[in-house]
């Protein structure tokens, strides 16, 4: 699994990073999320998935 975030597309609302903060985090300048762990283990996938959906811009997508 691959996690991928466009940066152009975020808005901060910040759902990735309380979802997923072994995956997400957000620059403290303006907000803007990136993914730390691009490739994180299975026993996070939940948490990823649930990132995805919970992302009002849909910047965030799951390549498998």
């Amino acid at each position: 699994m691959r996690v991928e975030l466009d940066g152009a597309r975020c808005v901060s609302a910040g759902q990735c990073v309380l979802s997923a903060p072994d995956v997400f985090d957000q620059r403290e300048e303006d907000g803007i999320s990136y993914v730390h762990d691009d490739s994180p283990g299975p026993d996070v996938l939940d948490d990823v998935r649930e990132a995805v959906s919970l992302c009002p811009a849909g910047a965030i997508r799951v390549v498998e």
